[in-house]
């Protein structure tokens, strides 16, 4: 059995703070504003990853409502995540995300970021794929007021062995 998850995230720039994107700090003027450290394409893959385990999404199990999340690297929710799937037998085929922001670009970060995402799905690099895209300076994106990303990771469920 597989499953499609698809997940979205957005989060404004702030100042003083450090922009984390798929595990990585990037030199950047500025960071994105969230509870957690707001990396937006990890949480944009949490949320493709509970989707498509059908449980529920980042905010149901990391609520930014409670101290024990404030200021969390995001890697420990896909972490989390990762053993959630694992208790219900669901391990990682492929995992496609997109970056969509005017800046920084995403090429000099590209294969460290497939790296740290790799690493974290416990899947080869060459099961991630890593894009960017602008708004071509079209709304709140494009006014570089923030960074949108989007996921989608396709799961596959563990076969039971029969007994012979």
């Amino acid at each position: 059995m597989m499953r499609v998850g698809i997940g979205f995230d957005a989060h404004r720039y702030a100042d003083h703070r450090k922009l984390m994107l798929g595990g990585v700090e990037i030199p950047h003027a500025r960071g994105l504003r969230g509870h957690s450290d707001a990396d937006v394409l990890l949480h944009a893959l949490a949320d493709a990853l509970l989707g498509a385990a059908g449980l529920d999404d980042i905010g149901t199990h990391f609520p930014n409502t409670e101290d024990a999340w404030k200021d969390a690297e995001s890697t420990l929710f896909i972490q989390r995540i990762m053993t959630m799937l694992g208790r219900k037998k669901w391990a990682v085929e492929n995992a496609d995300l997109t970056l969509i922001a005017e800046s920084p670009r995403l090429a000099p970060y590209r294969e460290a970021i497939k790296k740290s995402v790799a690493r974290l799905l416990r899947v080869s690099p060459d099961a991630v794929n890593i894009k960017g895209t602008t708004t071509d300076h079209m709304g709140f994106i494009g006014r570089e007021e923030g960074i949108a990303a989007q996921a989608i990771v396709l799961l596959e469920k563990a076969r039971s062995k029969r007994k012979r």
